[in-house]
């Protein structure tokens, strides 16, 4: 009697694969099956993608149905050709292993990016955020259009290849293809699927998509919706949800304007039928965005920041304006706001705020964990100062007025 896929080992780096593909290392390993690097030794040792069909837990007609529903989403996967969405490239079965063969994607996941950013003191920010939705909704709008439901998308499965701005859409595994359409049993773009093939991250996916299997285009934009606000944040979205009325609060840890807002909004609407229900809508809601508004407290004694241009050696005054929370901000940047976007450095009345507002909760101490955290992350935003210096206050309530008076 032949081992299942789900008992099968893990299979070794340098194992030859179907006389053609050499395995180099595991990249990852879920419910549905393991994902290796692999050297195509036909085409020039290319590195490529594996993934092995090894779901967990599953009995043997669950088995078979799901082995049905894998090479119906590689038919569906191979028609597929956009250049942000990694080529499908073939689909095989040896030694009782069921794999398909993917290009290789060398770049960093958007997790990754956030995490470097966040090291550097900071997030995402608007401007940022929305050439990334202008340049990965066209991506989803082509997805869908071949009647595919990416079901999955989150910062791990979005990345940024080496030496280009676009970003790439990665797993479409096992479970994620929804309806093929055109057996007409659904007109309205939406589907059941099976247990086996409920998918989706908690916190990420749509509540319909979690709890019933129901998927249209407009769960994918929730999910998207989602990753935006976490790349906004730096946070993950159970704590960016109220846990009593479970309406989303991400606001309260970034700072945008208010027609973005709306368009996050809507992409994150509960009710499926008031999100925005295709990509195209989403687009042209950014596209009637202006630029943000800069809020100008009372006139402050201009400094005349400067900043160091190489390519002219020279110290090139610019502008001085200041946002809600003091800090300062240069406009009429060098480069584009996607690739440099300054970081605001926080006014000084300020950081004298936060320090007697924390001193109320934790007493004299207050001056110098904020010094420390500064002196340990120069480049700190203003919501990130709070949200840390918040973290000092034991009681959860006390925590949030903290927050509330600094940041309303």
């Amino acid at each position: 009697m032949s081992q299942s896929p789900m008992t099968r080992p893990e299979i070794a780096a340098g194992t030859l694969i179907d006389n053609r593909y050499i395995i180099q290392k595991l990249l990852g390993q879920g419910g549905l099956g393991r994902t290796y690097l692999a050297y195509d030794t036909r085409r020039f040792n290319e590195a490529c993608v594996l993934k092995e069909f090894a779901p967990i837990g599953t009995g043997e007609n669950g088995l078979e149905q799901s082995r049905n529903l894998f090479k119906r989403e590689a038919k569906i996967l191979h028609q597929l050709q956009h250049p942000q969405i990694p080529r499908f490239l073939a689909c095989f079965e040896g030694d009782g292993r069921l794999f398909l063969v993917q290009e290789y994607v060398d770049g960093k996941t958007y997790s990754a990016l956030l995490g470097e950013l966040q090291r550097q003191g900071r997030n995402f920010v608007e401007a940022e955020v929305i050439q990334w939705l202008k340049k990965l909704l066209p991506v989803l709008e082509y997805v869908h259009q071949h009647n595919i439901i990416h079901r999955d998308i989150s910062p791990d499965n979005i990345m940024l290849p080496e030496g280009t701005d676009l970003p790439v859409l990665i797993d479409f595994g096992v479970g994620k293809q929804i309806a093929d359409l055109k057996d007409g049993r659904n007109s309205h773009h939406v589907t059941f699927v099976g247990k086996m093939s409920l998918v989706g991250k908690v916190g990420y996916a749509p509540r319909e998509q979690i709890s019933l299997g129901l998927c249209s285009p407009c769960s994918d934009l929730y999910a998207l919706g989602v990753t935006a606000i976490v790349l906004l944040t730096g946070r993950d979205p159970s704590l960016l949800m109220d846990q009593y009325s479970l309406e989303w609060q991400w606001r309260f840890y970034s700072y945008v304007s208010d027609a973005f807002a709306q368009v996050l909004n809507r992409m994150l609407a509960d009710t499926p039928n008031k999100r925005y229900q295709t990509a195209r809508e989403v687009l042209a809601g950014l596209e009637r965005l202006t630029a943000p508004e800069v809020r100008k407290p009372a006139p402050i004694v201009d400094l005349s920041p400067t900043v160091f241009h190489p390519e002219y050696q020279a110290i090139t005054p610019r502008p001085q304006s200041f946002n809600q929370y003091g800090e300062t901000i240069l406009s009429s940047p060098l480069t584009s706001p996607i690739e440099q976007i300054e970081q605001p450095s926080l006014n000084p009345a300020f950081i004298k705020r936060c320090q007697e507002e924390l001193a109320y909760y934790i007493g004299p101490m207050a001056n110098l964990v904020v010094e420390e955290t500064l002196a340990e992350t120069p480049h700190i935003s203003a919501e990130q100062l709070v949200e840390l210096m918040a973290k000092e206050i034991p009681d959860i309530q006390a925590a949030f007025k903290f927050k509330n008076k600094l940041l309303s």
